[in-house]
């Protein structure tokens, strides 16, 4: 990524990534509250706590006691969606933990190749260094999502059926 000229630059992008997750997970659990998924509103909230503490990380690691700015105006992203950043698509009202944890176990997934990426085309060994460390935080997240994923129960294979479905009436 060409606008990753310095580790400020690097940090900058990992903050708004960090701080765009949680924001996008605090939706999902009020799209979730909103249909009474009660257990999966609250996971959405908890990852959402989460990744706002990883922003405050960034933050106090830095030095910075504000957000910084785009150091380009704007933020360049490997693809369409933010590297950490789930899709509303992904979202279905009657999904369970399970779904949700492989939500987040993508977005964690594409923040690892995101850095990865950083560090593979760093024009200096700080950034690449600062990039590679981020990477292996990404990596340190799949990981803890993958064990959270083994003691969360996998969804029967009927999940998506609502055996009282919402009735519409004039």
């Amino acid at each position: 990524m060409s606008d990753v000229e310095n580790v400020q630059d690097l940090m900058a992008h990992a903050y708004a990534m960090e701080l765009e997750a949680s924001e996008r997970y605090s939706e999902f659990a009020d799209v979730m509250a909103t249909h009474n998924n009660r257990e999966v509103a609250e996971l959405f909230a908890k990852l959402a706590k989460i990744e706002q503490l990883h922003a405050g990380q960034i933050l106090s690691s830095m030095g910075w006691t504000q957000a910084p700015a785009p150091a380009s105006g704007d933020y360049r992203w490997l693809g369409m969606e933010r590297p950490e950043t789930g899709d509303h698509t992904e979202l279905h009202y009657l999904m369970t933990p399970w779904h949700a944890l492989k939500i987040a176990r993508v977005n964690e997934e594409r923040a690892h190749q995101f850095f990865g990426e950083i560090a593979r085309k760093a024009g200096s060994a700080e950034v690449r260094a600062a990039a590679l460390e981020m990477e292996s935080d990404e990596a340190e997240h799949v990981r803890l999502i993958d064990e959270w994923l083994a003691r969360t129960p996998r969804p029967e294979t009927d999940w998506a059926h609502d055996f009282d479905p919402p009735q519409y009436h004039d």
